[in-house]
């Protein structure tokens, strides 16, 4: 199975962006550089709306993640609820 990542800016809102990233994706490893964080996993990670706006403690629109993104690798499917990435076979 191929790896899907998201790469985002490293910045206040992005760590909240990852622990929302990390509670639903158990199997996501994440990598922290200067400028950038870096969240790979395998096959398929979603990052949700509920539980991002719950760490940042207000209502998050998914659309906001385009503000933080550096760079993705995998097939987007995106709804107002969630952004997916994953390899459709």
């Amino acid at each position: 199975m191929q790896n899907v990542y998201i790469a985002l800016q490293n910045t206040d809102e992005t760590r909240a962006i990852v622990a929302a990233i990390t509670a639903v994706n158990p199997e996501a490893t994440v990598n922290e550089y200067p400028a950038m964080v870096k969240i790979d996993a395998p096959g398929k990670l979603v990052i949700s709306r509920h539980y991002v706006s719950e760490e940042l403690g207000r209502d998050w629109n998914i659309q906001e993640l385009q503000l933080n993104l550096v760079s993705l690798s995998g097939n987007i499917d995106e709804t107002d609820d969630a952004f997916t990435l994953q390899w459709h076979v």
